[in-house]
């Protein structure tokens, strides 16, 4: 039976996918990947004769299909995805269907575009005695939101937020972080197609302008927005400072310093 390998390209440059992926993609027969969201600069790395089908038009049946149809003649299929499989990659629903056909299915994980974005703009996602807490979210459009889990009420907690799939919906967002209690001043991060060559757009504001900023930009996909207390941090000439690095705090590879104590 072949083995469909659920594969995570990162978030845009294709010298961001893991070595894993890519010595899979080297030695795959089929690979199905996702040419909205993925470089096509990723396919470098297949065998001359591998066969390769863009799933932009194509529904679940039909992917499905022909992951199928690939599997009596290879035994190694890529699914190529964006950023990582687990994070809005609808794993579960496209898995589902080739397990119970007898498929053997893995995943690779991937460099996911929070992660990504961050990364470009030189910024951290948590900040000791500001914010531990990341929330992975969007906002809610076509496809609705579980119970509990409005922006409104995640954002009340004062974490950092990275929101996906939601560029066109700045003004719910303004709406649902002011009604938490954010201020028009917070600070505001959107990095379009980060590490894309080229292509990347890393763009600052606040909560009280960055719908402006965006649309001079005129973003209107593949954009993360990140919206957190600790943004800024590295500019700052003070900010809270880790424990873990103190020379008074010991653990179990250094010895505490009795200065301090």
């Amino acid at each position: 039976m072949a083995t469909v390998w659920f594969v995570g390209a990162g978030p845009g440059s294709p010298d961001l996918i893991t070595v894993r992926g890519r010595d899979l993609l080297s030695r795959a027969g089929a690979i199905l990947y996702a040419g909205s969201l993925v470089s096509s600069e990723h396919l470098k790395f297949a065998p001359e004769n591998s066969v390769i089908a863009d799933s932009s038009s194509m529904t679940l049946d039909e992917m499905t299909a022909w992951i199928l149809q690939q599997s009596s003649h290879t035994d190694t299929i890529i699914r190529l995805q964006t950023g990582d499989p687990a994070i809005y990659g609808a794993l579960a629903e496209m898995a589902q269907p080739l397990l119970a056909a007898g498929l053997t299915v893995k995943s690779v994980p991937g460099v996911p575009s929070s992660l990504a974005s961050a990364a470009t703009a030189l910024e951290t996602l948590t900040l000791p005695e500001t914010t531990q807490t990341i929330i992975l979210t969007r906002v809610e459009g076509r496809t609705p939101m579980p119970p509990g889990e409005s922006l409104q009420e995640l954002a009340s907690h004062g974490s950092t937020l990275c929101i996906h799939l939601s560029i066109n919906l700045l003004p719910k967002i303004h709406k649902e972080l002011t009604a938490a209690g954010w201020a028009e001043s917070a600070p505001v991060l959107v990095v379009h197609k980060a590490s894309w060559p080229g292509e990347e757009k890393i763009l600052r504001g606040t909560l009280g302008d960055i719908e402006e900023i965006c649309r001079t930009a005129k973003l209107k996909s593949q954009s993360m927005i990140i919206v957190s207390p600790a943004l800024g941090a590295c500019q700052k000439e003070t900010t809270p400072k880790s424990k873990l690095y103190n020379p008074t705090f010991g653990h179990g590879f250094r010895k505490a310093s009795k200065e301090g104590l």
